[in-house]
Order: C-alpha cells, then structure tokens, then sequence
C-alpha cells in the first residue's frame, strides 16, 4: 500500500498551495484532481475566463460609449466564439503555473481520479489505495441546481459551460441575481444579447448593502437589462429551441417569459458526495464540510479548506485557508482562523466591493454607528474617466472601522486601503491624515471619512473657538 505523510484531495487552489509547501518542505505528498487539468474553478470555469469575458465586455461598452469622450462611437461587430477563443488563450498562458509537472519537480506526487475515502487513513483511487497520516480535503463546489420542474429535461447554461458558447443568444434569461449572476448578465448585455435577470428576492446581490446594490440595479436597467426581483420561476420547458420560463411575483399574477438561452446562476453547492467522507468519520451537510477554527473535520487529521469548507466561496478565502492548514497540519503550530476581516468583490461596471458588516446588519445588532458617505461624482479623476456612478459608504463607531461597501470603477482594487486599515487596527483618523495623491480615484477614502470631520470642524462650536482665537491672539 502506498503510504503518504499527506494526501490532498483537490487540485484548486486551497489544494495546489497545500501541495507546494508541503512537497518542498520534503513531505510525501500525493494530489489527487478529478478533472483532467489542475487550476480548480477558478482557472477553468470561474474567476480568469469570467474577468476575462467581463473585460472584453468592458471595451465594446466603451466603444459604443465613444461620444461621452469626445470621439465617434462604434458599434462593434461581436464574435462570440472569437470572444470565448479570447478567454480560452488567457486561461492557456496561466495554466503553465499548475502545470503538474512542476507539482512533480517538488516532490509531490499528482493523481488525476476520483478519490474514495475506504476508512479514516485511506482512500482508494483508479483502483489504487493509497494510506495517507494526514489530509487535506480541497474539492471546490459546483452549480447549485434548484429543483424547478422541467428544468432536468432540457439543456442549460452554468459556470461550467458558458465559456463554451459560440453563437451569442438574442435573448438571455440569468436565473439568479447574485455575483455570477450580475457579472454574466451585464457582460452579455454589452455584447449584444437582450438580457433579463430573475431574483427570488427584493434586491439584486442580497448579501450586500440594500442601498447600494439597488443604485447598481439602476446602473444595469439604464443598460437596458431587465431585472425582475421577487419573482420565483415555478416552470420552465423549451419548443423548437425557445425556452418558455413561468415565473410567480409577489402579489401579482404570474408571467410568462422567452429566451433563446438560460444561465442558471443561483448558488454553489460543496463537492461532498460520493468521497466516502462517512467512512472516513468526516461528518458534512449541505454547507459542506464541518470544520473548527484549525480547520480540522470531526476526524482531527482530516483538514478541509475552500469552497467545501466554506464559509466564503473565495479563491482568496481558500488562499487564506491553506495557510491556516498549512500551519497546522504540516508544521504542527496551532493556529485558528478569523473571519473579522474578509473583502470580496462583485465584478460588475461599476464594481461592488465590500468588507466587514453594513449599515443594516450594524442596525440588527442594535449598534449605534456613524454612516460615512461619499460619492465618486465628487471625484475628480472618476469625472475625468466619465466613471461617476457610486460612491463609499463607511461604517464606523468611535473612530473605529467596522465595515465599508464601495460601488464604482475599480471598487475592488480601493477596497483594500479599508482592509489594511481594519486588519492593523487603524482608525478613520489615521486615513484622513494620510496624503492621498491627486489625482486619483483613491482619494475616495480620505473624502469618505473627512465626512465625519468636516461636520465638527464647521460647527457653530468651532466658528466661536475661531473667533474666540483671532480676536485675542495678535
């Protein structure tokens, strides 16, 4: 029987970073991947050919835009299979990176299989048993598919296959309005299909800011999607290539909506089943895989990260995760995982970035807060790039930071001056009295909390101290 020091389950990226240090560190290893390629989701299915698109999608908005910057707007003639050949190059130049050759030169050995847990210490794959004294489960997660009638007897779209198409749909229905969701119905607005996005609840991105992702909602509808919240699809079928979606919305009567193509976006599920994890004594539910804060399952030598581990189906979650694992399963030093400071990103135009809690969630733990805003139309280089939609909404109490949403261009790359700032401790004061240079979209965040400064400095208190000063001191 082959027996490792480490046997890891998963070749994402939770699994890939695992793998690496552990190798060179000179521990047998062996990685086990399903598919036929390392890279996970994110490199094949998920973040590189969904930005990819996104940006593509980006430009041809800019082209037709082209008035707005005193140039002639063009209408660009849009390929999709040219489009998607595009995404496909890009995901090619990055997958030398997991190449399992490299993997390989480490030390480590690569297996490409389904691995099956036969008891706590094995696992059996292409008819192999291989004996591990630790492990690492990193299987990622799929589609979550609902269960709406009809909807298993006719061919849909997912993450798994969009990236795929080559003829653009004249008409695209997105059932679900979160991140993936938003992101692929404004990339194929922009690039030429007629699109509309159905949401069970109220607000397109529920785990955002209300008010907020409603200003983004607007942003979309002026791009001409259609977005219809609180509406359930009860039905769905398909004749002669046009699917047919019977949807229900609160308190009206239902509707009947067309399209030439469907993008079932409405969630992930764990890739639990069938790894033989009751065997293994791995306990799990459809949240996945239950863990403590050192990352263990209910089998302390079985460590879990990723999207199958949750709570955050990030690849930098699972970045962060591996180190946690990483500290614990290979060099032994307890070490437990805090989720105080998390940033993530809805890849829209403009982007939504949020970290820490929201103004709402702030409410519903009965929390007085103060509510910093500022919008980017009062930026000076977002008025330059015609980039003016959003603004910064910061959520602090005593000078602390608690939380901050941020929508509008490039919200994903300022996010991470909140982060820093949460992450060390630091307080409103310290961003406002850090030179910020002009001009820039960055200075979001210095305008955003000299918010809460500007009221006290213009304060009828501090207009008497003022005069008070300049009528006794020469």
């Amino acid at each position: 029987m082959n027996k490792r020091d480490l046997v890891v389950i998963g070749g994402g990226t939770g699994g890939l970073i695992v793998t690496s240090v552990a190798a060179q560190l000179g521990l047998k290893v062996t990685m086990i991947e399903q598919r036929d390629k390392l890279g996970g989701d994110c490199l094949h299915t998920g973040c590189v050919p969904s930005k990819t698109l996104i940006h593509a999608a980006k430009v041809t908005s800019l082209m037709r835009r082209g008035n707005e910057f005193g140039l002639n707007a063009v209408v660009p003639e849009v390929d999709l299979g040219k489009v998607n050949d595009h995404v496909q190059s890009i995901i090619d130049k990055i997958q030398p990176h997991d190449d399992p050759e490299r993997f390989r030169d480490y030390g480590a050995e690569v297996v490409f299989g389904h691995a099956t847990f036969t008891d706590p210490h094995t696992v059996e794959v292409n008819e192999q048993s291989i004996q591990g004294r630790r492990f690492v489960i990193a299987s990622g997660s799929s589609p979550f598919i609902p269960p709406i009638p009809g909807l298993d007897k006719i061919s849909y779209l997912t993450n798994e296959n969009i990236f795929s198409l080559r003829q653009l749909p004249a008409r695209l229905i997105v059932l679900g309005g979160g991140a993936i969701g938003v992101e692929m119905a404004q990339a194929y607005a922009r690039l030429g299909s007629h699109v509309t996005i159905v949401e069970r609840l109220p607000h397109l991105l529920p785990q955002e800011d209300p008010e907020i992702s409603d200003i983004l909602a607007e942003s979309l509808k002026e791009e001409g999607i259609d977005i219809l919240t609180t509406t359930s699809a009860e039905r769905v079928s398909k004749t002669d290539d046009i699917y047919h979606m019977r949807c229900s919305r609160k308190n009206e009567s239902e509707i009947e909506l067309e399209c030439d193509a469907l993008l079932v976006a409405v969630g992930r599920r764990p890739n639990v089943e069938g790894m033989g994890l009751d065997a293994a004594g791995v306990e799990y539910d459809n949240r996945g895989i239950k863990v403590d804060r050192r990352l263990r399952s209910t089998s302390r030598h079985i460590f879990a990260c990723g999207d199958v581990a949750g709570p955050y189906p990030f690849t930098h979650m699972a970045e962060y995760q591996a180190g946690i694992v990483i500290s614990n399963a290979i060099f032994r030093f307890p070490k437990k995982i805090s989720y105080r400071v998390v940033p993530w990103v809805t890849y829209s135009d403009p982007e939504l970035a949020r970290v820490g809690i929201t103004e709402q969630q702030a409410k519903e733990q009965g929390m007085e807060v103060d509510v910093l805003r500022f919008p980017f139309s009062g930026i000076d280089r977002a008025l330059a790039e015609v980039e003016t939609v959003g603004e910064m909404k910061l959520i602090s109490r005593k000078g602390k930071i608690l939380g901050a949403t941020i929508l509008g261009p490039h919200a994903g790359e300022l996010i991470h001056e909140i982060v820093l700032a949460m992450q060390a401790g630091l307080k409103i004061g310290d961003i406002s009295a850090t030179i910020h240079a002009y001009p820039t979209l960055a200075q979001i965040s210095r305008r955003t909390v000299n918010t809460y400064y500007g009221k006290k400095l213009f304060s009828d208190r501090t207009r008497k101290v003022v005069g008070w000063i300049n009528r006794l001191l020469p």
